[in-house]
């Protein structure tokens, strides 16, 4: 038989440490998935070729402003002119 190598060790050149999603580690610490500004976090994988980045709070951020919280729930795109168009100039007169 061949060399048998033990696949269940940690590889660092392989696999990179596992780092709970949602546990911030930054001082102060991040907003949690659950808080109105929790895209404030800061991006530990940024995918913009395929329009996400996961933030360290567990939230998925896409490009079009849409979420995908850490427990399944999803929030619609919410851009600043949705919520106060007059604020730029986007009031037809």
């Amino acid at each position: 038989m061949g060399d048998v190598r033990d696949t269940t060790a940690h590889d660092p050149v392989r696999t990179p440490p596992v780092v709970a999603i949602g546990t911030c580690r930054h001082e102060p610490c991040c907003p949690p998935a659950d808080a109105p500004g929790r895209e404030a976090a800061h991006t530990i994988s940024a995918h913009p070729e395929q329009g996400w980045s996961l933030l360290c709070n567990g939230v998925v951020l896409f490009e079009d402003t849409g979420e995908l919280l850490p427990d399944g729930r999803m929030i619609a795109p919410h851009r600043p002119t949705d919520t106060n168009p007059g604020a730029f100039g986007l009031i037809a007169v």
